[in-house]
């Protein structure tokens, strides 16, 4: 049994999912048995799944004495230029990295592992829902780090670049100490 919990919001932001769920959060979750549809549980053990982006908890039924386990997660929303917003995807970050890699001496672990760091610099933001740029933004930089060529590729994409002279920036910023 999977539950998805969404991340502390500030009462003034935006919510997404309505107000009903915002007040469930606010007031406390209660897990439901899947046994005998008890309304309530007890927290057994909690661990930190290894990538850190989930909790593990063993719960028991305090009607029925059988136990379960809940995944708990947050949610991650990613508002594109479009106003649409959807779930943030490491695969979709992958994807643009890979494109910007191709021919390069770069392993797929590396675009994982890079991929993963981009996740929790945007949860450690504290927000729920990040703007498509900042996606990219938190790409930059590591992938700079990475390999400079694909950072360029990356870049000319991401910042749009329409001149020679915007190539030339971007180059000129790779040269300057750092």
């Amino acid at each position: 049994m999977a539950l998805a919990l969404a991340p502390r919001v500030a009462k003034n932001s935006i919510w997404p999912y309505g107000e009903s769920t915002r007040n469930q959060l606010e007031e406390g979750l209660s897990v439901h048995c899947p046994f005998c549809h008890n309304d309530d549980s007890r927290v057994i053990d909690s661990r930190t799944s290894d990538d850190g982006t989930a909790i593990r908890r063993r719960r028991e039924c305090p009607n029925c004495g059988r136990r379960f386990t809940t995944l708990e997660t947050t949610l991650l929303l990613v508002k594109k230029r479009s106003g649409v917003t959807e779930p943030f995807s490491r695969d979709k970050v992958i994807s643009g990295m890979a494109k910007a890699t191709q021919g390069r001496p770069i392993t797929e672990a590396q675009l994982a592992l890079l991929a993963q760091g981009v996740e929790e610099a945007l949860r450690q933001k504290g927000t729920a829902i990040v703007n498509s740029e900042d996606v990219g933004k938190a790409i930059l930089e590591p992938l700079k780090s990475l390999d400079e060529v694909a950072y360029l590729r990356f870049a000319s994409v991401y910042s749009d670049f329409n001149s020679i002279e915007d190539f030339e920036a971007a180059i000129s910023s790779l040269k300057a100490p750092h």
